[in-house]
């Protein structure tokens, strides 16, 4: 299964905590003192808010995967698409040890494809970073669309 994954800065976390459990429904999975999570199964969703940002809003996107075959897969579509990737391997953040690469879209937003192996008690261990740099994950790629046709969003 893939679940997309959102992970937002947030100024208050209690506020932000009461808006998106009555926006989702139910609360969320994980609770800590700067961070929080739901694990949504309809739609298959990871949203994520923290405050450890410098401002509020979309830190960063991506797609969560069930195996390393599935993560394994999405690293292959997109080096044969040529996208520029940053492979971290295992890796911690936000409360969890996953394998990870990052890409970065034609705007510079990071975009993390992961498979989650364990949670840990701590944000990040020692040496680890949360959503690299855009110069770190690797240049956006630019991909060309057809001009002129379809629909708006």
């Amino acid at each position: 299964m893939r679940r997309f994954h959102v992970h937002l800065h947030v100024d208050d976390l209690p506020r932000n905590l009461a808006f998106y459990s009555a926006m989702f429904g139910t609360g969320p999975a994980r609770v800590e003192a700067d961070y929080a999570k739901w694990m949504l199964e309809d739609p298959p969703l990871n949203f994520a808010i923290s405050t450890r940002g410098s401002q509020p809003g979309i830190d960063h996107l991506g797609i969560q995967v069930d195996s390393s075959e599935d993560l394994a897969h999405l690293q292959a579509q997109a080096r044969s698409a040529d996208l520029a990737l940053l492979d971290e391997g295992e890796t911690t953040c936000c409360y969890a040890r996953s394998e990870k690469h990052w890409l970065t879209d034609p705007q510079g937003l990071a975009w993390e494809h992961y498979h989650t192996l364990d949670s840990i008690p701590v944000f990040r261990e020692a040496g680890a970073s949360c959503a690299p740099a855009a110069a770190e994950r690797g240049k956006p790629v630019s991909i060309p669309v057809r001009a002129g046709g379809g629909n708006c969003c």
